[in-house]
């Protein structure tokens, strides 16, 4: 499967309401802090209904319950995952994944798709990760193999044709989107510079 190469990420199906009528494929629910059921099963309802892929982050039991397709995890996550139960429910899995020991224990479970972050300075959250670089990147490509590789981390819709030329399958972004004054014109931004 080829998925579409822009990766919005947002908290809450309200921002999904917005960008799949925009011509979204793929969005994943970063849910912290709230209840994340109601979002999961509106988010769900949305992605079917315009022939997108939506991504529940962290929440794999309650992915499961709501029958979603896709689940990203990130390295803290897998610790407490029921990766069997995961699997039997046939969900799709994205891993997050920050340095080589990261990446190879991604990779044995055989995901669907490894993210790298940070490739640039992040301010979403505090990392304990400098930022990767492109060259990273690319070298994280070439160990992944055919595994789709997702840059995540500072990502502009400027920077994402550096993304793309070192490797990168797929772009996440999300501050770049919600802190805009336009993201609805952001994102028609990204979706012409990801095709």
């Amino acid at each position: 499967m080829t998925l579409p190469r822009f990766y919005p990420i947002f908290d809450s199906a309200d921002w999904l309401a917005r960008a799949f009528p925009l011509g979204v494929r793929l969005a994943q629910l970063r849910i912290k802090d709230k209840d994340p059921a109601p979002d999961i099963a509106r988010g769900l309802k949305l992605a079917r209904a315009h022939g997108a892929i939506l991504v529940v982050n962290d929440h794999w039991q309650e992915a499961i319950d709501a029958g979603a397709e896709w689940l990203h995890l990130g390295q803290e996550d897998l610790d407490g995952a029921d990766l069997s139960a995961i699997r039997r429910a046939g969900l799709r899995l994205g891993i997050s994944t920050h340095d080589h020991a990261e990446l190879d224990r991604a990779l044995a479970l055989s995901p669907d798709y490894v993210a790298l972050g940070p490739v640039w300075p992040t301010i979403l959250k505090k990392m304990k990760w400098p930022q990767q670089g492109l060259e990273r990147v690319s070298e994280w490509k070439r160990l992944a193999g055919k595994t789709p590789l997702c840059a995540i981390g500072g990502v502009t819709a400027e920077r994402a044709p550096d993304a793309f030329g070192a490797g990168a399958d797929l772009v996440a972004a999300v501050t770049d989107i919600t802190l805009n004054p336009d993201p609805e014109a952001r994102m028609r931004q990204w979706l012409a510079v990801c095709g």
